[in-house]
């Protein structure tokens, strides 16, 4: 992997971190109204744990492969 797609990679990164950190305030203020669209909260929650998944992903591409 050369310095250029590390660094997209990094940038993306950056992006769906800031996304995660935003769904998860919005979770968090939006949980605690009783009015509340359960259907709509559950769908934050996966896209939440999607975005983790993403970010997990694209850390580990940054990982260079050990030779064995």
């Amino acid at each position: 992997m050369d310095e250029a797609e590390a660094a997209s990679i990094r940038r993306r990164i950056e992006e769906l971190t800031l996304e995660h950190r935003d769904l998860d305030h919005a979770i968090t203020r939006l949980s605690h109204d009783p009015h509340m669209d359960q259907l709509a909260l559950s769908r934050m929650k996966k896209r939440k744990l999607l975005l983790k998944d993403m970010i997990e992903r694209l850390e580990s591409s940054l990982i260079p492969d050990i030779d064995a």
